[in-house]
């Protein structure tokens, strides 16, 4: 009986220069190590960072990486370049194009299975005319200039990665992990994932709609005056009572006054508030517990395991088991 003929390593190249996040390279870089680390039978990933002109180029971090050079990436060998990333970086307020970088992604663009940024790493697929028409993101802070700069491009700054056919855009820094995930799982099935996040004692596997805000941050940040404190409080108390009169009473405030106060600085209700920290509160416990609906209705504040239920149903068109199943990494 012939022996099954190994299949050679996908290919992952990815770009590198001068002010680029660290992260951004070593965190997908990692990410391909270790499921490389983990499978007993050969590496699922051969690896090559490589900048336009080789040699060691330096990360905004201050850490000297050595790097090939574009001219020495042999595009005739048989596996061919399976997976591009472009990771991100900028040392000031504006986003420094590596012409060499993006000419040659324009070139061999045709020639690569899968291409991929983190965080500003967009702007150079952008420019080499990759992502036009397409939905992507990036950074948060990033997502308008990169709006701005490429017109033809949808972005939307909400999710921590979008997959839009072969080309995949992350958001910043860490968002380049769960990517890179997200790419083990397609090459090789989610428990691989799963067990490449498990060792690198990962909190949880993202799905890429995630917001890159939580709810709680998003709304500390937007609140970062007087109700910044309020909203930490929310957090750790969402099965208490939490109607406007107790919420004004918590900020010494009438509920009038409050609720007024409120709108006026946040542009919604507190209300509304409460109810995206429930609902992420009770997503969270799905994806990253084995807690029974009860349990999880009663400490996200929904009461009723019934109400989950409906408020799935309405917001995210799933039932809270559906949600489950799809996103749990249990």
């Amino acid at each position: 009986m012939r022996s099954a003929i190994a299949k050679p390593p996908h290919r992952v190249v990815l770009l590198a220069y001068d002010g680029m996040n660290l992260l951004d390279l070593s965190g997908p870089l990692q990410v391909f190590a270790t499921a490389n680390r983990l499978h007993a039978k050969g590496d699922l990933y051969r690896l090559q960072v490589v900048s336009a002109r080789g040699g060691v180029i330096h990360t905004n971090a201050g850490l000297p990486v050595a790097t090939e050079a574009l001219a020495q990436l042999d595009l005739r060998e048989a596996s061919g370049i399976h997976t591009l990333i472009s990771p991100g970086g900028s040392t000031g307020d504006s986003f420094v194009i590596d012409a060499a970088l993006v000419q040659w992604i324009r070139d061999h663009a045709a020639l690569i299975q899968r291409v991929c940024s983190v965080c500003t790493g967009a702007f150079h697929l952008a420019d080499a005319g990759l992502l036009d028409g397409l939905r992507v993101t990036t950074h948060w802070d990033w997502a308008s200039r990169l709006q701005q700069q490429y017109p033809a491009l949808q972005v939307d700054a909400e999710p921590i990665f979008i997959r839009q056919g072969r080309v995949w855009t992350s958001a910043g820094v860490t968002a380049g992990i769960d990517l890179a995930l997200a790419l083990v799982e397609q090459d090789f099935g989610h428990p691989k994932a799963i067990a490449t996040a498990r060792q690198l004692v990962m909190f949880i596997k993202r799905p890429g709609g995630q917001s890159q805000f939580s709810a709680p941050l998003a709304s500390q940040t937007a609140g970062a005056g007087r109700f910044a404190e309020l909203h930490a409080w929310i957090a750790a108390n969402l099965g208490q009572d939490l109607r406007v009169d107790n919420l004004a009473r918590h900020v010494h405030m009438s509920p009038r006054t409050f609720a007024r106060a409120y709108v006026a600085e946040l542009g919604r209700t507190p209300a509304r508030t409460v109810e995206l920290m429930r609902l992420e509160a009770a997503r969270r416990a799905l994806e990253e517990t084995a807690l029974p609906l009860k349990r999880i209705a009663t400490e996200a504040g929904y009461g009723e395991e019934q109400n989950l239920r409906r408020v799935f149903q309405r917001q995210l068109g799933v039932s809270p088991a559906q949600y489950r199943e799809r996103f749990s990494a249990h």
